[in-house]
């Protein structure tokens, strides 16, 4: 079969992109017990020596864990040349947040490295606060790196925020993914992330702090048993009584690690063979090929057909995701809506195209992404111009557009060019009208790689 055989993006490279992932998705970091300076130094150095030439950038929140990773990056840049920068999210929520960043930003003054804040408006109020707040973190850190050019972001998670990680999802009833261990090497939308604290405990490294007589926040969240979390922080002191400390369970997250790696290989395999990618970023499953796959890895492959149609790096839940496939295969729904996206049965496929009611709002063409995969590829953009959704009113203005032979579902969600309420292009839906205008704009979705199996 072809590389890109049933579908009209090149597939081979996720086996490409999981050859990539081996030897950080299931690796365990060793465990240093010790506080000592050099001890430490020594333990983050492996994972910072992966990250390319460049800018590194220390996502800095101020506490414990985020200082004492800022320390640690900035001994092993001055020792490398390298130059490092932090960026501090201040989400806004609590009165205190500014004072905090404020002195973040102070200790990276004194220890010579460039800080910036980013402020985080969004939040309206509605839906989980603490995802909501996470994801805008990820967006604005991101962006911040890109900006810059950096070579990769480093976060300050520790052998404790695994432990705790774990009992949480296990709790649950995640699979093998959600017990999985966080990898110390990732990627956001192909900017390198690196955790270089994953084998490090979190009193560690606040001796280590008080030994270098720096100071640190700490968020009274931390301490609010309303939190599971923290919930969870407590139960670990009893767990580790009986054998499950954070070291032990770390272990067992290792292990489900490297069962997820192999897991990820099967569904990779079955999509090569099973998976159409349409013009509209839409996919289709052919079920007839699919059904005598395990049930886990069909599962598996109907998450990264979603993720990547709806641009989100998240799974959706796991009794939602096991309904609707369940649904879909038997032919008892002809259609349904999940993860910002519709899927309907048409004879012995499946097909998934991306909700328009859920599609992003219109952003400036500079931004440079919109939608979560759809991307300008050129400079020097016209700032009066944003990319958003076409809709009914875009769909309206394009001819014949039914003699492209796709669908007007399809093409409600996929990407134009607006100037105000003017429509300049639409690259899916009129190609050959938006060819001068969108020459610099891919009308083709980012690569498989970018959210299948993440």
């Amino acid at each position: 079969m072809p590389d890109a055989g049933r579908g009209r993006q090149p597939l081979s490279r996720i086996r490409g992109h999981l050859r990539r992932r081996d030897r950080a998705a299931g690796a365990q970091l060793p465990v240093v017990s010790g506080a000592g300076a050099e001890a430490l130094r020594a333990a983050v150095a492996p994972v910072l020596d992966r990250a390319g030439a460049g800018t590194l950038v220390v996502a800095l929140s101020g506490g414990g864990d985020s200082t004492a990773l800022l320390l640690l990056a900035r001994d092993w840049a001055r020792a490398r040349g390298r130059e490092i920068l932090a960026v501090t999210v201040d989400h806004g929520l609590r009165p205190g947040s500014a004072a905090e960043a404020a002195a973040a930003g102070a200790l990276c003054a004194r220890l010579g490295v460039p800080h910036a804040v980013r402020a985080w408006t969004g939040w309206d109020g509605a839906g989980n606060l603490q995802d909501a707040a996470r994801r805008a973190r990820r967006r604005l850190i991101g962006r911040f790196a890109r900006d810059r050019g950096a070579a990769a972001v480093l976060l300050g998670h520790t052998l404790d925020d695994q432990a705790e990680t774990f009992l949480m999802r296990l709790a649950r009833g995640s699979g093998v993914d959600g017990l999985a261990a966080m990898r110390a090497e990732t990627a956001w939308d192909r900017l390198p992330v690196l955790r270089p604290l994953l084998g490090l405990r979190r009193a560690a490294l606040r001796d280590h702090l008080r030994a270098e007589g720096v100071a640190w926040s700490e968020d009274p969240s931390n301490a609010d048993p309303r939190f599971a979390r923290v919930r969870f922080r407590a139960a670990l002191e009893t767990l580790e009584a009986l054998g499950l400390g954070p070291e032990r369970l770390a272990e067992t997250a290792a292990a489900m690690g490297r069962a997820r790696v192999a897991l990820e290989r099967a569904t990779a395999d079955l999509a090569r063979d099973a998976l159409t990618a349409g013009p509209a970023g839409d996919v289709a499953i052919d079920l007839a090929r699919t059904g005598a796959a395990p049930r886990e890895i069909r599962l598996r492959l109907f998450a990264g057909a979603l993720g990547w149609v709806a641009g989100d790096p998240y799974r959706p839940r796991l009794a939602s995701l096991e309904r609707a496939l369940e649904a879909l295969e038997a032919g008892a729904a002809p259609g349904l809506t999940l993860h910002g996206c519709l899927a309907r049965r048409v004879g012995a496929r499946v097909l998934i195209r991306r909700e328009p009611a859920a599609v992003a709002p219109p952003v400036p063409l500079a931004r440079g992404r919109w939608d979560g995969r759809w991307e300008w590829r050129g400079a020097g953009a016209d700032p009066g111009l944003t990319i958003g959704a076409l809709g009914a009113e875009g769909l309206a203005r394009c001819g014949d557009w039914r003699a492209r032979g796709l669908k007007r579902e399809a093409l409600l969600s996929t990407p134009a060019l607006w100037r105000g309420r003017t429509l300049v292009a639409a690259p899916i839906a009129r190609p050959e009208a938006a060819a001068a205008a969108f020459a610099r704009i891919s009308a083709a979705p980012a690569p498989w790689e970018l959210t299948l199996l993440r």
